[in-house]
């Protein structure tokens, strides 16, 4: 399922997370941008930030410049998993 994104069962822990509330919506916006990677021959480069626009004012993001910091935190992060081998 996940072998697009070069992502296998293994890559997931079983430990649960929990979302601080000042970084759910941020994290609300990520997932609902799960289908925007940019992507080349060598698998997913980034998000495609030219839908975040539209992606932040249906998520009710207020302030869009702390949103994006996040964000590219939580992309980076996926990114290095994406790209771990």
């Amino acid at each position: 399922m996940d072998n697009a994104f070069g992502l296998s069962p293994d890559d997931y822990d079983d430990v649960i997370v929990e979302i601080w509330p000042d970084t759910l919506t941020p994290f609300n916006v990520f997932v609902s941008m799960a289908t925007q990677w940019r992507t080349g021959m060598g698998g997913a480069s980034g998000l495609d930030y030219n839908c975040l626009p539209w992606v932040m004012k249906l998520q009710g993001v207020e302030d869009e410049a702390s949103a994006l910091k996040d964000i590219r935190i939580m992309e980076a992060a996926a990114l290095r998993i994406m790209h771990k081998d």
